[in-house]
Protein backbone atom coordinates (compact mmCIF):
# COMPACT_ATOMS: atom_id res chain seq x y z
CA UNK A 1 0.00 0.00 0.00
CA UNK A 2 1.29 3.53 -0.83
CA UNK A 3 2.48 5.27 1.86
CA UNK A 4 2.31 9.18 1.54
CA UNK A 5 5.54 11.22 2.94
CA UNK A 6 4.88 13.77 5.65
CA UNK A 7 5.27 16.72 2.71
CA UNK A 8 2.72 15.17 0.71
CA UNK A 9 0.17 14.46 4.29
CA UNK A 10 0.45 18.16 4.78
CA UNK A 11 0.11 19.60 0.96
CA UNK A 12 -2.83 17.27 1.12
CA UNK A 13 -4.63 19.03 4.36
CA UNK A 14 -3.89 22.57 2.31
CA UNK A 15 -5.92 21.10 -0.78
CA UNK A 16 -8.98 19.76 1.72
CA UNK A 17 -8.96 23.16 3.13
CA UNK A 18 -9.39 24.78 -0.03
CA UNK A 19 -12.01 23.75 -1.93
CA UNK A 20 -14.49 25.60 -0.66
CA UNK A 21 -13.33 28.46 -2.27
CA UNK A 22 -12.13 26.60 -5.67
CA UNK A 23 -15.74 25.67 -5.83
CA UNK A 24 -16.80 29.12 -5.77
CA UNK A 25 -13.88 31.33 -7.89
CA UNK A 26 -12.85 28.66 -10.92
CA UNK A 27 -9.61 29.33 -12.40
CA UNK A 28 -9.87 31.75 -15.41
CA UNK A 29 -8.93 30.77 -18.90
CA UNK A 30 -5.70 32.13 -20.03
CA UNK A 31 -5.27 34.59 -22.96
CA UNK A 32 -3.95 33.51 -26.77
CA UNK A 33 -0.59 35.59 -25.12
CA UNK A 34 -0.71 34.07 -22.10
CA UNK A 35 -0.67 30.35 -23.82
CA UNK A 36 1.84 30.98 -26.22
CA UNK A 37 4.30 32.64 -23.61
CA UNK A 38 3.87 29.64 -21.22
CA UNK A 39 3.88 27.04 -24.38
CA UNK A 40 7.56 28.76 -25.30
CA UNK A 41 8.75 29.01 -21.69
CA UNK A 42 8.14 25.43 -20.84
CA UNK A 43 7.05 22.73 -23.17
CA UNK A 44 9.48 20.05 -23.64
CA UNK A 45 9.14 21.08 -27.55
CA UNK A 46 10.78 24.14 -27.42
CA UNK A 47 14.13 22.47 -25.70
CA UNK A 48 16.34 23.32 -28.75
CA UNK A 49 19.12 21.25 -26.98
CA UNK A 50 17.16 18.35 -27.01
CA UNK A 51 17.11 18.63 -31.32
CA UNK A 52 19.20 17.60 -34.35
CA UNK A 53 19.21 18.21 -37.97
CA UNK A 54 18.83 15.26 -40.32
CA UNK A 55 21.71 14.81 -42.67
CA UNK A 56 20.00 12.60 -44.92
CA UNK A 57 16.55 10.76 -46.79
CA UNK A 58 13.29 13.00 -47.90
CA UNK A 59 13.25 15.97 -44.53
CA UNK A 60 17.37 16.42 -44.61
CA UNK A 61 17.98 19.52 -43.21
CA UNK A 62 14.75 19.49 -40.48
CA UNK A 63 14.77 18.87 -37.03
CA UNK A 64 13.91 16.27 -35.00
CA UNK A 65 14.84 14.86 -31.70
CA UNK A 66 18.13 12.53 -31.63
CA UNK A 67 16.07 9.25 -30.18
CA UNK A 68 14.38 10.20 -33.21
CA UNK A 69 17.38 10.86 -35.70
CA UNK A 70 19.54 7.75 -34.11
CA UNK A 71 16.28 5.64 -35.88
CA UNK A 72 15.51 7.43 -38.97
CA UNK A 73 19.57 7.40 -40.20
CA UNK A 74 20.13 4.08 -38.53
CA UNK A 75 21.18 1.12 -40.14
CA UNK A 76 18.90 -1.27 -41.56
CA UNK A 77 18.28 -4.83 -40.14
CA UNK A 78 17.84 -6.87 -43.34
CA UNK A 79 21.81 -6.62 -44.01
CA UNK A 80 23.56 -9.86 -43.35
CA UNK A 81 20.29 -12.02 -43.95
CA UNK A 82 19.53 -14.67 -46.32
CA UNK A 83 15.99 -13.13 -47.78
CA UNK A 84 14.64 -14.87 -51.01
CA UNK A 85 12.22 -11.96 -52.59
CA UNK A 86 11.54 -14.48 -55.52
CA UNK A 87 9.71 -16.52 -53.90
CA UNK A 88 7.34 -14.71 -50.80
CA UNK A 89 6.09 -16.60 -48.07
CA UNK A 90 2.66 -14.64 -48.57
CA UNK A 91 0.83 -13.45 -50.71
CA UNK A 92 -1.96 -10.88 -50.52
CA UNK A 93 -3.54 -7.90 -51.54
CA UNK A 94 -3.53 -5.64 -49.09
CA UNK A 95 -0.88 -6.39 -46.49
CA UNK A 96 -1.83 -4.20 -42.84
CA UNK A 97 1.67 -3.96 -40.84
CA UNK A 98 0.02 -2.86 -37.08
CA UNK A 99 -2.57 -4.79 -34.62
CA UNK A 100 -4.08 -1.30 -32.92
CA UNK A 101 -7.19 0.03 -34.05
CA UNK A 102 -6.15 1.70 -36.96
CA UNK A 103 -5.12 -1.22 -38.44
CA UNK A 104 -7.42 -3.64 -37.59
CA UNK A 105 -10.18 -0.64 -39.07
CA UNK A 106 -7.85 -0.55 -42.14
CA UNK A 107 -8.37 -4.47 -42.62
CA UNK A 108 -11.70 -4.68 -41.78
CA UNK A 109 -12.81 -2.45 -44.45
CA UNK A 110 -10.56 -3.80 -47.15
CA UNK A 111 -11.75 -7.11 -46.64
CA UNK A 112 -15.36 -5.76 -46.88
CA UNK A 113 -14.55 -4.34 -50.11
CA UNK A 114 -13.41 -7.76 -51.21
CA UNK A 115 -9.62 -7.45 -50.80
CA UNK A 116 -7.11 -10.24 -49.83
CA UNK A 117 -6.17 -8.88 -46.86
CA UNK A 118 -3.10 -10.32 -43.79
CA UNK A 119 -2.67 -7.96 -40.45
CA UNK A 120 1.06 -8.64 -39.38
CA UNK A 121 2.04 -7.09 -35.23
CA UNK A 122 5.10 -7.37 -33.45
CA UNK A 123 3.02 -8.23 -30.16
CA UNK A 124 -0.78 -9.25 -30.49
CA UNK A 125 -3.79 -7.68 -32.04
CA UNK A 126 -4.75 -5.39 -29.85
CA UNK A 127 -1.59 -4.68 -27.98
CA UNK A 128 -1.51 -1.18 -28.77
CA UNK A 129 -2.30 2.56 -27.65
CA UNK A 130 -5.87 2.06 -28.69
CA UNK A 131 -6.43 -0.42 -26.17
CA UNK A 132 -4.95 1.68 -23.58
CA UNK A 133 -6.89 5.37 -24.60
CA UNK A 134 -9.36 5.98 -21.58
CA UNK A 135 -11.51 9.14 -22.50
CA UNK A 136 -13.35 8.68 -25.19
CA UNK A 137 -13.99 9.92 -28.89
CA UNK A 138 -15.09 12.69 -30.44
CA UNK A 139 -18.23 13.51 -33.33
CA UNK A 140 -19.80 16.46 -33.84
CA UNK A 141 -23.35 14.87 -33.64
CA UNK A 142 -25.82 16.81 -31.31
CA UNK A 143 -28.35 19.33 -32.55
CA UNK A 144 -26.14 22.81 -31.05
CA UNK A 145 -22.92 21.15 -32.85
CA UNK A 146 -21.63 20.41 -36.24
CA UNK A 147 -18.97 19.29 -38.06
CA UNK A 148 -17.67 23.06 -38.74
CA UNK A 149 -17.77 23.72 -35.08
CA UNK A 150 -15.52 20.21 -34.56
CA UNK A 151 -13.22 21.74 -36.52
CA UNK A 152 -12.43 25.51 -35.85
CA UNK A 153 -11.69 23.48 -31.99
CA UNK A 154 -9.53 21.20 -33.42
CA UNK A 155 -7.77 23.12 -35.79
CA UNK A 156 -7.29 26.23 -33.08
CA UNK A 157 -6.01 23.81 -30.76
CA UNK A 158 -3.08 22.07 -33.39
CA UNK A 159 -1.89 25.78 -33.67
CA UNK A 160 -3.36 26.20 -36.73
CA UNK A 161 -0.96 23.93 -38.69
CA UNK A 162 -3.20 20.88 -39.29
CA UNK A 163 -3.54 19.85 -42.97
CA UNK A 164 -6.94 21.15 -43.83
CA UNK A 165 -8.17 18.28 -46.10
CA UNK A 166 -6.88 15.58 -43.62
CA UNK A 167 -8.88 17.63 -40.95
CA UNK A 168 -11.83 17.84 -42.71
CA UNK A 169 -12.29 14.26 -43.75
CA UNK A 170 -11.50 13.81 -39.91
CA UNK A 171 -14.41 15.60 -38.55
CA UNK A 172 -16.93 15.32 -41.49
CA UNK A 173 -16.83 11.13 -41.21
CA UNK A 174 -17.04 11.09 -37.29
CA UNK A 175 -20.50 10.90 -36.64
CA UNK A 176 -20.42 7.87 -39.14
CA UNK A 177 -17.34 6.56 -37.67
CA UNK A 178 -19.55 6.15 -34.18
CA UNK A 179 -22.61 4.74 -36.06
CA UNK A 180 -20.25 2.15 -37.44
CA UNK A 181 -18.45 1.35 -34.34
CA UNK A 182 -22.03 1.43 -32.52
CA UNK A 183 -23.30 -1.31 -35.08
CA UNK A 184 -20.35 -3.26 -34.57
CA UNK A 185 -21.14 -3.80 -30.70
CA UNK A 186 -19.35 -0.65 -29.10
CA UNK A 187 -21.19 -0.04 -25.84
CA UNK A 188 -21.24 3.48 -25.59
CA UNK A 189 -22.43 5.61 -22.14
CA UNK A 190 -26.32 6.47 -23.06
CA UNK A 191 -29.18 7.49 -20.43
CA UNK A 192 -32.27 5.86 -19.54
CA UNK A 193 -33.66 6.87 -22.79
CA UNK A 194 -31.29 5.42 -24.99
CA UNK A 195 -29.27 8.90 -25.84
CA UNK A 196 -25.51 8.68 -26.19
CA UNK A 197 -23.99 10.85 -22.87
CA UNK A 198 -20.96 13.39 -24.44
CA UNK A 199 -19.03 15.89 -22.32
CA UNK A 200 -16.48 18.13 -22.66
CA UNK A 201 -12.82 17.89 -23.60
CA UNK A 202 -10.20 20.07 -23.29
CA UNK A 203 -10.26 22.74 -26.27
CA UNK A 204 -13.58 21.65 -26.70
CA UNK A 205 -16.65 24.20 -26.84
CA UNK A 206 -19.49 21.59 -27.22
CA UNK A 207 -20.03 18.07 -25.57
CA UNK A 208 -19.09 15.65 -28.00
CA UNK A 209 -16.97 13.47 -25.98
CA UNK A 210 -18.71 9.69 -26.51
CA UNK A 211 -17.14 7.26 -23.93
CA UNK A 212 -17.65 3.52 -22.46
CA UNK A 213 -17.25 4.67 -18.67
CA UNK A 214 -13.10 5.40 -18.42
CA UNK A 215 -11.68 2.33 -20.87
CA UNK A 216 -13.22 3.57 -24.15
CA UNK A 217 -10.23 2.44 -26.58
CA UNK A 218 -10.34 -0.68 -24.54
CA UNK A 219 -13.88 -1.27 -25.50
CA UNK A 220 -13.06 -0.69 -29.48
CA UNK A 221 -10.09 -2.80 -29.43
CA UNK A 222 -12.26 -5.36 -28.23
CA UNK A 223 -14.84 -4.72 -30.85
CA UNK A 224 -12.70 -4.25 -33.72
CA UNK A 225 -10.75 -7.76 -32.63
CA UNK A 226 -13.66 -9.53 -32.86
CA UNK A 227 -14.81 -8.32 -36.28
CA UNK A 228 -11.15 -9.18 -37.25
CA UNK A 229 -11.21 -12.74 -36.15
CA UNK A 230 -14.82 -13.39 -37.29
CA UNK A 231 -14.28 -12.32 -40.74
CA UNK A 232 -11.13 -14.44 -40.24
CA UNK A 233 -8.64 -11.93 -41.89
CA UNK A 234 -5.25 -13.85 -41.02
CA UNK A 235 -2.86 -12.00 -38.15
CA UNK A 236 1.03 -12.94 -37.84
CA UNK A 237 2.05 -12.24 -34.43
CA UNK A 238 4.69 -11.67 -32.55
CA UNK A 239 6.14 -10.59 -35.84
CA UNK A 240 7.83 -7.37 -37.41
CA UNK A 241 7.69 -5.21 -40.42
CA UNK A 242 11.39 -4.54 -40.83
CA UNK A 243 11.66 -3.27 -44.13
CA UNK A 244 9.33 -2.49 -47.19
CA UNK A 245 9.47 -4.22 -50.15
CA UNK A 246 9.59 -2.17 -53.51
CA UNK A 247 8.95 -3.72 -57.38
CA UNK A 248 10.59 -2.71 -60.54
CA UNK A 249 9.03 0.34 -60.49
CA UNK A 250 9.78 1.75 -57.21
CA UNK A 251 6.35 1.33 -55.96
CA UNK A 252 5.77 -0.24 -52.29
CA UNK A 253 5.21 -4.06 -52.85
CA UNK A 254 5.14 -5.87 -49.58
CA UNK A 255 7.31 -6.25 -46.71
CA UNK A 256 10.44 -7.72 -44.89
CA UNK A 257 9.20 -9.30 -41.64
CA UNK A 258 10.80 -11.03 -38.53
CA UNK A 259 9.63 -13.60 -36.10
CA UNK A 260 10.00 -11.65 -32.48
CA UNK A 261 10.68 -15.22 -31.07
CA UNK A 262 12.92 -17.24 -33.77
CA UNK A 263 13.82 -14.44 -35.99
CA UNK A 264 12.87 -16.15 -38.70
CA UNK A 265 12.88 -13.95 -41.78
CA UNK A 266 9.30 -13.96 -43.79
CA UNK A 267 8.47 -12.21 -47.05
CA UNK A 268 5.11 -10.99 -48.07
CA UNK A 269 4.58 -9.66 -51.88
CA UNK A 270 1.31 -7.08 -51.70
CA UNK A 271 -0.15 -4.88 -53.96
CA UNK A 272 -0.69 -2.35 -51.65
CA UNK A 273 0.51 -1.64 -47.78
CA UNK A 274 -1.18 -0.30 -44.88
CA UNK A 275 1.17 1.08 -41.93
CA UNK A 276 -0.56 1.38 -38.71
CA UNK A 277 1.99 1.24 -36.25
CA UNK A 278 1.31 3.70 -34.07
CA UNK A 279 3.44 6.23 -31.92
CA UNK A 280 6.89 7.00 -30.12
CA UNK A 281 6.35 6.61 -26.48
CA UNK A 282 8.66 4.30 -25.85
CA UNK A 283 11.54 5.91 -27.14
CA UNK A 284 10.97 8.29 -23.60
CA UNK A 285 12.23 10.56 -25.78
CA UNK A 286 14.00 13.60 -23.56
CA UNK A 287 13.90 10.62 -20.65
CA UNK A 288 10.05 11.48 -20.07
CA UNK A 289 8.01 8.64 -18.75
CA UNK A 290 5.19 7.31 -21.03
CA UNK A 291 1.44 5.86 -21.09
CA UNK A 292 2.33 4.13 -24.41
CA UNK A 293 1.88 0.48 -24.98
CA UNK A 294 5.22 -1.71 -25.06
CA UNK A 295 5.91 -1.94 -28.86
CA UNK A 296 5.43 1.89 -29.17
CA UNK A 297 8.65 2.89 -31.13
CA UNK A 298 8.06 4.28 -34.40
CA UNK A 299 8.76 1.50 -36.49
CA UNK A 300 5.95 3.20 -39.07
CA UNK A 301 7.97 6.37 -39.74
CA UNK A 302 11.55 4.42 -39.96
CA UNK A 303 9.98 1.95 -42.51
CA UNK A 304 8.41 4.88 -44.56
CA UNK A 305 10.83 7.09 -44.42
CA UNK A 306 13.71 5.05 -45.71
CA UNK A 307 11.13 3.91 -48.61
CA UNK A 308 11.56 7.73 -49.49
CA UNK A 309 8.00 8.76 -47.38
CA UNK A 310 8.31 12.68 -46.48
CA UNK A 311 7.73 13.19 -42.55
CA UNK A 312 5.33 15.99 -41.74
CA UNK A 313 5.81 17.88 -37.87
CA UNK A 314 8.31 15.03 -37.29
CA UNK A 315 9.14 17.64 -34.04
CA UNK A 316 6.21 17.57 -32.51
CA UNK A 317 5.23 15.58 -29.43
CA UNK A 318 2.48 15.59 -27.21
CA UNK A 319 2.77 15.35 -23.74
CA UNK A 320 -0.30 14.46 -21.84
CA UNK A 321 -0.63 16.45 -18.71
CA UNK A 322 -1.67 13.81 -16.47
CA UNK A 323 0.44 10.93 -16.02
CA UNK A 324 0.26 9.12 -12.49
CA UNK A 325 3.30 10.61 -10.68
CA UNK A 326 2.84 8.20 -7.81
CA UNK A 327 2.95 5.42 -6.77
CA UNK A 328 5.76 4.51 -9.01
CA UNK A 329 4.31 1.51 -9.92
CA UNK A 330 2.39 2.94 -11.80
CA UNK A 331 5.04 5.93 -13.05
CA UNK A 332 3.23 8.05 -16.36
CA UNK A 333 0.68 5.75 -16.47
CA UNK A 334 -2.13 8.02 -18.12
CA UNK A 335 -5.01 9.79 -16.03
CA UNK A 336 -7.14 10.06 -18.67
CA UNK A 337 -8.74 13.78 -19.23
CA UNK A 338 -11.99 12.53 -18.58
CA UNK A 339 -11.37 13.07 -14.82
CA UNK A 340 -10.75 16.65 -15.38
CA UNK A 341 -13.80 17.22 -17.70
CA UNK A 342 -15.62 15.91 -14.57
CA UNK A 343 -14.63 18.23 -12.21
CA UNK A 344 -11.23 17.01 -10.93
CA UNK A 345 -8.48 20.42 -10.41
CA UNK A 346 -5.07 21.10 -10.75
CA UNK A 347 -3.71 22.26 -7.47
CA UNK A 348 -0.12 22.67 -6.58
CA UNK A 349 1.50 22.00 -3.23
CA UNK A 350 -0.13 25.24 -2.01
CA UNK A 351 -3.96 24.21 -2.59
CA UNK A 352 -3.98 26.90 -5.29
CA UNK A 353 -5.53 26.14 -8.41
CA UNK A 354 -3.05 27.10 -11.09
CA UNK A 355 -4.72 26.65 -14.50
CA UNK A 356 -8.35 26.16 -15.70
CA UNK A 357 -8.69 22.28 -16.36
CA UNK A 358 -9.46 22.03 -19.06
CA UNK A 359 -7.32 24.10 -21.49
CA UNK A 360 -5.59 22.22 -24.30
CA UNK A 361 -2.91 19.87 -23.37
CA UNK A 362 0.09 21.27 -24.03
CA UNK A 363 -0.91 24.40 -22.38
CA UNK A 364 -2.24 22.56 -19.43
CA UNK A 365 1.13 20.25 -19.42
CA UNK A 366 3.07 23.30 -19.71
CA UNK A 367 1.51 24.93 -16.35
CA UNK A 368 2.70 21.84 -14.85
CA UNK A 369 6.20 22.02 -15.68
CA UNK A 370 6.32 25.57 -14.79
CA UNK A 371 4.69 25.28 -11.39
CA UNK A 372 6.86 22.33 -10.66
CA UNK A 373 10.64 24.01 -12.31
CA UNK A 374 10.25 27.60 -12.09
CA UNK A 375 7.60 28.40 -9.23
CA UNK A 376 8.80 25.48 -7.04
CA UNK A 377 5.59 24.68 -6.22
CA UNK A 378 5.53 21.31 -7.05
CA UNK A 379 5.13 18.09 -4.37
CA UNK A 380 7.97 16.02 -3.94
CA UNK A 381 7.15 12.18 -5.64
CA UNK A 382 9.23 9.21 -5.26
CA UNK A 383 10.53 9.37 -9.33
CA UNK A 384 10.51 13.37 -9.15
CA UNK A 385 8.07 16.13 -8.69
CA UNK A 386 4.22 16.61 -9.56
CA UNK A 387 1.16 18.18 -8.37
CA UNK A 388 -2.21 17.20 -6.99
CA UNK A 389 -5.09 16.43 -9.17
CA UNK A 390 -8.06 16.87 -6.82
CA UNK A 391 -10.14 14.19 -8.20
CA UNK A 392 -12.84 14.36 -4.74
CA UNK A 393 -14.08 17.24 -6.74
CA UNK A 394 -15.88 15.13 -9.01
CA UNK A 395 -18.23 13.58 -6.28
CA UNK A 396 -18.39 16.99 -4.73
CA UNK A 397 -19.60 18.74 -8.19
CA UNK A 398 -21.27 15.71 -10.20
CA UNK A 399 -22.91 13.88 -6.26
CA UNK A 400 -21.80 10.87 -4.37
CA UNK A 401 -21.09 7.57 -6.38
CA UNK A 402 -19.99 9.88 -10.06
CA UNK A 403 -16.73 8.65 -9.77
CA UNK A 404 -17.31 5.03 -9.06
CA UNK A 405 -20.45 5.46 -12.00
CA UNK A 406 -18.26 7.21 -14.89
CA UNK A 407 -14.72 6.39 -14.22
CA UNK A 408 -14.25 2.85 -12.36
CA UNK A 409 -10.79 2.13 -13.90
CA UNK A 410 -9.08 5.54 -12.60
CA UNK A 411 -10.74 4.23 -9.23
CA UNK A 412 -9.66 0.35 -9.76
CA UNK A 413 -5.95 1.77 -10.69
CA UNK A 414 -5.24 3.46 -7.49
CA UNK A 415 -7.35 1.23 -5.49
CA UNK A 416 -4.63 -1.06 -5.52
CA UNK A 417 -2.62 0.94 -4.25
CA UNK A 418 -4.62 1.91 -1.14
CA UNK A 419 -5.55 4.90 -2.24
CA UNK A 420 -9.40 6.24 -2.58
CA UNK A 421 -9.68 8.75 -5.60
CA UNK A 422 -12.96 9.71 -4.26
CA UNK A 423 -11.38 10.93 -0.95
CA UNK A 424 -7.84 11.67 -1.70
CA UNK A 425 -6.27 13.63 -4.61
CA UNK A 426 -3.73 12.21 -6.68
CA UNK A 427 -0.50 13.19 -7.87
CA UNK A 428 0.53 13.48 -11.06
CA UNK A 429 2.91 15.18 -13.68
CA UNK A 430 2.93 15.42 -17.64
CA UNK A 431 3.54 11.64 -19.67
CA UNK A 432 4.61 11.06 -23.31
CA UNK A 433 1.50 10.38 -24.84
CA UNK A 434 1.47 10.99 -28.36
CA UNK A 435 3.15 11.63 -31.36
CA UNK A 436 1.81 14.82 -33.16
CA UNK A 437 3.73 14.42 -36.13
CA UNK A 438 4.22 11.13 -38.52
CA UNK A 439 4.21 9.91 -42.49
CA UNK A 440 2.42 12.53 -44.77
CA UNK A 441 -0.65 11.73 -46.43
CA UNK A 442 -3.05 12.75 -48.79
CA UNK A 443 -6.79 12.63 -48.01
CA UNK A 444 -6.73 8.86 -49.71
CA UNK A 445 -4.26 7.96 -46.77
CA UNK A 446 -1.02 7.50 -49.62
CA UNK A 447 2.20 8.36 -48.72
CA UNK A 448 4.41 9.52 -51.13
CA UNK A 449 5.78 6.22 -51.76
CA UNK A 450 2.57 4.65 -54.37
CA UNK A 451 0.64 2.06 -53.08
CA UNK A 452 2.25 2.64 -49.31
CA UNK A 453 -0.62 3.58 -47.55
CA UNK A 454 -0.66 5.31 -43.71
CA UNK A 455 -3.82 5.32 -40.88
CA UNK A 456 -3.39 6.26 -37.14
CA UNK A 457 -0.88 7.68 -35.22
CA UNK A 458 1.83 7.07 -37.32
CA UNK A 459 0.30 9.75 -40.11
CA UNK A 460 1.47 13.15 -39.29
CA UNK A 461 -1.00 16.25 -40.20
CA UNK A 462 -3.99 15.56 -38.65
CA UNK A 463 -4.14 17.18 -35.87
CA UNK A 464 -1.25 20.24 -36.66
CA UNK A 465 0.86 20.85 -33.56
CA UNK A 466 -1.19 19.58 -31.14
CA UNK A 467 -4.29 17.19 -30.42
CA UNK A 468 -7.42 17.56 -28.83
CA UNK A 469 -8.51 14.69 -26.53
CA UNK A 470 -10.73 12.03 -28.18
CA UNK A 471 -9.13 12.98 -31.71
CA UNK A 472 -6.61 10.43 -31.82
CA UNK A 473 -9.50 7.44 -31.29
CA UNK A 474 -12.03 8.94 -33.90
CA UNK A 475 -8.79 9.45 -36.40
CA UNK A 476 -7.96 5.77 -35.81
CA UNK A 477 -11.43 5.02 -36.93
CA UNK A 478 -11.87 7.23 -39.72
CA UNK A 479 -8.50 7.42 -41.18
CA UNK A 480 -7.99 3.27 -40.42
CA UNK A 481 -11.16 2.74 -43.03
CA UNK A 482 -9.84 5.74 -45.45
CA UNK A 483 -6.38 3.74 -45.58
CA UNK A 484 -8.60 0.14 -45.83
CA UNK A 485 -11.12 1.99 -48.54
CA UNK A 486 -8.57 2.96 -50.72
CA UNK A 487 -5.92 0.57 -50.76
CA UNK A 488 -8.38 -1.95 -51.64
CA UNK A 489 -9.60 0.17 -54.62
CA UNK A 490 -6.18 0.84 -55.81
CA UNK A 491 -5.65 -3.07 -56.05
CA UNK A 492 -8.74 -4.00 -57.82
CA UNK A 493 -7.73 -4.61 -60.86
CA UNK A 494 -3.72 -4.60 -60.07
CA UNK A 495 -1.86 -7.08 -61.65
CA UNK A 496 0.63 -8.77 -59.08
CA UNK A 497 4.19 -7.07 -58.58
CA UNK A 498 6.66 -7.68 -60.59
CA UNK A 499 10.88 -7.17 -60.00
CA UNK A 500 10.94 -7.21 -56.25
CA UNK A 501 13.49 -5.57 -54.61
CA UNK A 502 15.54 -3.67 -51.79
CA UNK A 503 17.75 -1.68 -53.83
CA UNK A 504 16.29 1.33 -51.99
CA UNK A 505 17.78 -0.07 -48.21
CA UNK A 506 21.33 -0.07 -50.04
CA UNK A 507 20.49 3.01 -51.90
CA UNK A 508 19.82 4.63 -47.88
CA UNK A 509 23.05 2.84 -46.89
CA UNK A 510 25.30 4.61 -49.68
CA UNK A 511 23.86 7.73 -48.53
CA UNK A 512 24.45 7.27 -45.13
CA UNK A 513 28.34 6.68 -45.42
CA UNK A 514 28.33 9.78 -47.75
CA UNK A 515 27.04 12.00 -45.37
CA UNK A 516 29.70 10.07 -42.50
CA UNK A 517 26.84 8.79 -40.71
CA UNK A 518 28.85 5.63 -39.29
CA UNK A 519 26.14 4.98 -36.36
CA UNK A 520 25.81 1.35 -36.41
CA UNK A 521 22.49 1.44 -34.03
CA UNK A 522 19.77 -0.88 -36.09
CA UNK A 523 16.44 0.12 -36.86
CA UNK A 524 13.31 -0.25 -36.69
CA UNK A 525 13.76 -0.17 -32.79
CA UNK A 526 11.05 -2.99 -32.67
CA UNK A 527 11.11 -2.93 -28.61
CA UNK A 528 12.81 -0.90 -25.60
CA UNK A 529 15.96 -2.01 -23.88
CA UNK A 530 15.13 -1.04 -20.62
CA UNK A 531 18.63 -2.80 -19.23
CA UNK A 532 20.77 -0.43 -20.61
CA UNK A 533 18.19 2.86 -20.60
CA UNK A 534 19.11 5.51 -17.62
CA UNK A 535 16.46 5.76 -15.48
CA UNK A 536 13.65 7.84 -15.72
Amino acid sequence: MYQYSEEQLLSMKKVEESRSERLKNLFPRMTAEEKQAVLKENHPDYIESAYETLKIGPNKGEKVLHELADLLQGKSRVFGLDINLENPDYDVDVLVIGGGGAGASAAITAHANGAKVMMVTKLRIGDANTMMAEGGIQAADKENDSPAIHYLDAFGGGHFAAKKELLYKLVNEAPDAIKWLSDLGVMFDKDKDGNMITTHGGGTSRKRMHACKDYSGAEIMRTLRDEVLNRQIPVVDFTSAIEIIKDENGKCAGAVLMNMETKDILVVRAKAVVIATGGAGRLHYQEFPTSNHYGATADGLVLAYRAGAKLLYADTLQYHPTGAAEPTQIFGALVTEKVRSLGAQLVNKNGEAFVYSLETRDVTASTIIRECKKRNNGIKTTDGVGVWLDTPMIDIIGGEGTIEKRIPAMMRMFGKYGIDIRKEPILIYPTLHYQNGGIDISDNGESDVENLFVAGEAVGGIHGRNRLMGNSLLDIIVFGRNAGKFASLKVKDMDTPKGLTLKHVDDFEKTREQAGIKSEILSPKLLPNYTKQKSI
